[in-house]
């Protein structure tokens, strides 16, 4: 029933990716036309000019009123204002029409959907035919205990939906002969847990000597080893959790859809108490809906790949998404570090469809705790989104698969550009006691200056507004996040935790986008999945350029003598002054316990919680929520308590 196998076999690399005539050949040539599959060439169009147009024309409106209220003349300082605060809130007008199309196609309901998500909703999927399926969970350096612990979940609730065809492979890359050791440590007792019942699927482990490519060439060795062993691969994160149920429902989906190449779902934040995790996890849940919507009505078969939770044809994605090194020295050259979205533009570029599944349920990750260990995500991931500006010319990627890259990298560069634009107009306001675009037209005179103010709010605050409203104008949605009451109350603490954690993530990860471009490289290290409370000592030894930069802002704003913009800028410098507090007072776990005792922040996987989410807390002796739970009694965690004995 299980094996353990070793390997230090290298992946396969194909030539670089950016060469004409690209592979085909594990695709019939009738399905090689461009999509237009399911949804219709015409229609696909339409879906993304009804993004585009309204997007280009709010940012347009947004330049003209800004040039009208307050006109540039022949000032150098007062055009480049001009020309920041144009690009910065055209980039905000793009995020708040994603926000109104989103809306618009969660209205249409059915209508905006693809095939293959209404086939999803369905009560019955087929099962699969066409092969085995590898549950892959790729681990490098991580908490062996906790790994396996969200296996024995995943194992029993495969064992529950009678998925016979599925079998969960870990995929180690540790290095470290003491956390190795662990992790044989932990294979050996989930197979003693399991020996009493055969209806559990098989679970192999296998370490590789030599760690090519990260995970990348972990998953591609796995591929080359193994790949025709089986027609499907789920892929799954060291802190993923999937039900049994939900892999089921992504085989048979897969199976009934020979074009697909890739699903991609939507695997929430879950499982975490400290006081940030649960703000971030009720903020995801609260704003992330309308714009998956969006994201999965424009794209359709053109989808992203983000890594994990999410299932392969293995055949396909191994023809089709081999990765080269970039050329170049690192940081932007090297290996590929934020691989996953790269993978999918070749497979889309192959002809396979690449979809997402934006509310098919069953599928969690968790997050950072506290603010230091975010920060140090974000300064990975900028510089491997940075990296993608060498994979944009690429010959052969299609649109949406470059739009998808370009948008990563303007994420990030757009916040260098936030901060210059802060800066200058901060300076123009100081010599001229007109805080002018920096207060976005809500100081000036005149239509053009209203007219801007009004569009500026609008643009700022619809993500949020039609967010809370969606939720708002349905009794089940709004009983998942606690009721109306609570929901209120928690979303308007989240937008004051947001104007303070607003400056310090721009200015941090600003200063990554532009130490990258210097050559600094990132060091891609396991990250602390568990809730960890930040002392006062690393907090201000790792933010103490925030608290230095808001001292300086105060300095400044008292030197200048100016009451209006030093009260429009008092929030920013004291969020950056009180950057080291929020760090210390966020990753208290209790604090997001007691949150929770009162019904804030409260998610879907509170009021309503997933037995595995159920059992998996039982298994970790976390606290259990205090909203009722849909599941049935767990049996005692005996396997955990035999070792402690």
């Amino acid at each position: 029933m299980f094996s353990r196998v070793t390997s230090s076999e290298r992946p396969h690399r194909n030539a670089h990716p950016g060469a004409p005539d690209p592979q085909y050949s594990t695709i019939p040539a009738k399905l090689r036309e461009p999509e237009v599959w399911a949804t219709g060439g015409r229609t696909l169009l339409a879906r993304r000019l009804a993004l585009a147009i309204p997007s280009l024309a709010t940012a347009g409106g947004l330049a003209w009123l800004a040039e009208r209220a307050y006109p540039a003349g022949a000032s150098p300082l007062a055009w480049t204002i001009l020309v920041l605060f144009a690009l910065v809130m055209g980039w905000q007008a793009f995020v708040a029409c994603q926000y109104v199309y989103g809306l618009v196609a969660a209205i249409l309901g059915d209508r905006a959907k693809s095939i293959l998500e209404r086939r999803s909703e369905a009560a019955e999927i087929p099962a699969a035919s066409a092969g085995r399926t590898a549950a892959v969970v790729a681990i490098h350096a991580e908490d062996a205990v906790a790994v396996f612990a969200r296996l024995r979940v995943m194992a029993r609730s495969l064992a529950e939906a009678q998925a016979r065809d599925i079998d969960i492979f870990v995929l180690s890359d540790t290095r470290d002969g003491a956390i190795a050791a662990v992790e044989e440590h932990e294979f050996a007792r989930i197979q003693a847990w399991a020996e009493a019942d055969p209806a559990l699927p098989r679970i192999r482990y296998r370490r590789r000597t030599e760690n090519v490519g990260r995970k990348a060439g972990n998953i591609g060795e796995f591929c080359c080893s193994y790949g025709a062993e089986y027609a499907y691969m789920i892929v799954l994160d060291a802190d993923s959790l999937m039900t049994g149920a939900a892999m089921t429902r992504l085989v048979g989906l897969m199976d009934e859809s020979p074009r697909t190449g890739l699903i991609q779902t939507v695997s929430y934040a879950a499982g975490r108490d400290t006081l940030f995790a649960r703000i971030q996890q009720f903020a995801v849940r609260l704003y992330a809906p309308l714009a998956l919507r969006c994201l999965e009505t424009w794209q359709g078969p053109e989808g992203s790949y983000w890594g994990h939770n999410a299932i392969l044809r293995i055949e396909a994605f191994a023809e089709n998404a081999q990765l080269p090194v970039l050329p170049g020295r690192a940081p932007l050259g090297g290996e590929i570090l934020c691989h996953d979205i790269v993978e999918g533009a070749l497979m889309v570029r192959a002809g396979w469809e690449v979809r997402l599944l934006p509310e098919m349920g069953g599928t969690w990750e968790e997050m950072p705790t506290n603010l230091v260990d975010l920060l140090g995500r974000e300064r990975r991931w900028c510089q491997g989104n940075l990296q993608h500006l060498r994979v944009l010319p690429w010959a052969g990627l299609h649109g949406a698969s470059r739009w998808h890259l370009a948008v990563g990298i303007l994420a990030y560069g757009m916040l260098p550009l936030w901060i210059a634009f802060l800066g200058l107009a901060s300076w123009q306001a100081a010599r001229t006691g007109d805080l002018g675009l920096l207060a976005y037209g809500l100081t000036g005179h005149g239509a053009a200056a209203h007219g801007l103010a009004a569009l500026s709010l609008a643009v700022l605050a619809l993500p949020k507004v039609l967010s809370l409203g969606h939720v708002l104008a349905s009794p089940e949605r709004r009983a998942s996040f606690g009721g109306t009451k609570t929901l209120l109350a928690s979303a308007a603490l989240e937008q004051v935790v947001w104007v303070f954690l607003w400056p310090v993530l721009t200015l941090f990860t600003a200063g990554a986008v532009v130490s990258t471009f210097l050559g600094r490289v990132v060091r891609w290290e396991t990250q602390d999945r568990d809730d960890r409370q930040v002392s006062w000592a690393e907090a201000f030894r790792l933010q103490a350029d925030a608290v230095v930069v808001g001292a300086l802002i105060v300095f400044a704003l008292v030197w200048i003598g100016n009451a209006w913009l030093g009260l429009w800028l008092a929030p920013l410098a004291l969020a950056l002054l009180a950057s080291p507090a929020q760090s210390v007072w966020t990753s208290r776990a209790d604090l997001g316990r007691a949150a929770r005792a009162r019904g804030l922040f409260l998610t879907a996987d509170d009021t309503a919680q997933a037995p595995e989410l159920a059992e998996l807390a039982q298994i970790r002796g976390l606290p259990a929520a205090p909203a009722p739970i849909r599941s049935a009694p767990l049996e005692p965690a005996i396997w955990l308590a035999a070792d402690e004995a």
